[in-house]
């Protein structure tokens, strides 16, 4: 009963989103921000207990409130605003509700080698006519990671991914593996919340530079 409710719930969001800016005559370009994982979905485990689903979320909100401090914020939704686990395919109906302009799905990695660590950017196998951006903001988003905060760069790579494979004809999309939760010095990094902000204010200035395209 509660994954109808809850389904429900999303149906009537995305009905309603349809019509409010069905009725905009200037429409903002929006940046919707996928948050991994969720609810009984915890995503990759940490060294230090550390869960994925919980780190990707303190980052989305975190570029949520910089980005409301900004003199002209952009227009940014996120898939899910708590610990709730939403379906791949409604994460994709929702970009395409939005008719976003970009989309960007947050992770952190995991490996069984425990020195593994580094940023890895994916985008889409499939080719549209939005590869091209999509792929210059992945680049975009390791380079300014990198420079901002010395994370190493693991490089820009090609998968199929089911958000990316839904949403690649709507818009760019790229899915962004922050770094590896298991790896102890990397882990820890991320989770820290002072870090938090960083990687989420280092984030959303690449948004900025690729809406400006």
């Amino acid at each position: 009963m509660k994954n109808l409710l809850k389904n429900v719930s999303f149906t009537i969001l995305l009905m309603k989103m349809c019509f409010i800016f069905g009725q905009e005559i200037d429409v903002q370009k929006r940046i919707v921000i996928d948050v991994g994982h969720g609810g009984k979905d915890a995503g990759a485990m940490g060294i230090n207990g550390i869960q994925e689903k919980y780190v990707v979320l303190s980052i989305a909100k975190e570029i949520l409130r910089l980005n409301n401090d900004l003199d002209q914020p952009l227009d940014i939704y996120l898939t899910r605003y708590s610990d709730t686990l939403i379906s791949l395919s409604d994460r994709t109906k929702l970009t395409k509700a939005l008719n976003a302009d970009l989309f960007l799905s947050l992770h952190c990695n995991h490996s069984n080698n425990p020195a593994a660590r580094g940023i890895e950017v994916y985008v889409a196998k499939a080719v549209s006519k939005y590869s091209d951006d999509a792929i210059w903001f992945a680049f975009q988003l390791q380079d300014d990671l990198n420079k901002s905060l010395g994370l190493e760069s693991r490089g820009v790579k090609f998968a199929n991914f089911q958000v990316l494979r839904g949403t690649i004809d709507y818009c760019p999309a790229v899915l962004i593996e922050l770094g590896f939760l298991s790896n102890h010095d990397e882990g820890n990094f991320i989770s820290e919340n002072n870090n938090i902000e960083r990687i989420a204010l280092s984030i959303l200035s690449s948004i900025q530079k690729s809406i400006k395209l």
